[in-house]
């Protein structure tokens, strides 16, 4: 029971940072903000995230997983790998720009790239994503993940000049790179 009460009260305290992310950007918002917003005290906020670099750890982590999830579900079927790879990106930028809280990170002050980057969770679901595609050598695999947070996040915080421009860029450019790596001889 106290594992649960503990969750709930990580998820609700996420929940308020995200409402506030989304109404004011993530640099703007303060702990004491949040902790408001939660209806729980400074003290409780910290008893659960020792600071604002650990909540927004948490935060990127938690939806993250998310978008992991809703991913798996829409690119699940599909065959080929590189249309895979090309429906994933696309739909999770999609994801990320539809959902204000997570746009928020990247947009006024962007602070988005640097989360992605420093996200264990990040980098370990893309290079899971891409190991899915083709089984390959783990550090080459988390190379290219690194490269392609990087590529994403570039694309969230300097958009392509619409949805199909973007797809283009990502068939032309990332899919081949990423598909035409792993299949090169070694």
């Amino acid at each position: 029971m106290p594992a649960r009460r503990t969750k709930a009260a990580c998820d609700r305290i996420l929940d308020a940072a995200g409402e506030l992310f989304a109404q004011r950007g993530v640099t703007e918002v303060l702990m004491s903000d949040i902790a408001a917003a939660a209806g729980c005290s400074r003290a409780t906020l910290y008893r659960y995230f020792e600071n604002r670099e650990a909540l927004h750890t948490a935060y990127v982590s938690r939806e993250a997983r998310e978008v992991n999830r809703q991913l798996a579900a829409v690119v699940g079927a599909v065959e080929d790998p590189g249309e895979r790879l090309l429906e994933a990106l696309t739909h999770a930028l999609r994801l990320v720009r539809e959902n204000p809280a997570l746009s928020a990170w990247f947009t006024r002050t962007p602070i988005g790239a640097d989360a992605a980057e420093e996200s264990e969770v990040v980098q370990a679901l893309t290079t899971g994503f891409l190991l899915s595609l083709e089984p390959d050598d783990v550090p080459a695999a988390q190379r290219r993940a690194r490269w392609l947070v990087r590529v994403l996040t570039s694309l969230l915080t300097v958009p392509g000049r619409d949805a199909d421009d973007e797809q283009a860029m990502l068939r032309e450019f990332v899919v081949p790179t990423i598909t035409g790596i792993r299949s090169a001889p070694g």
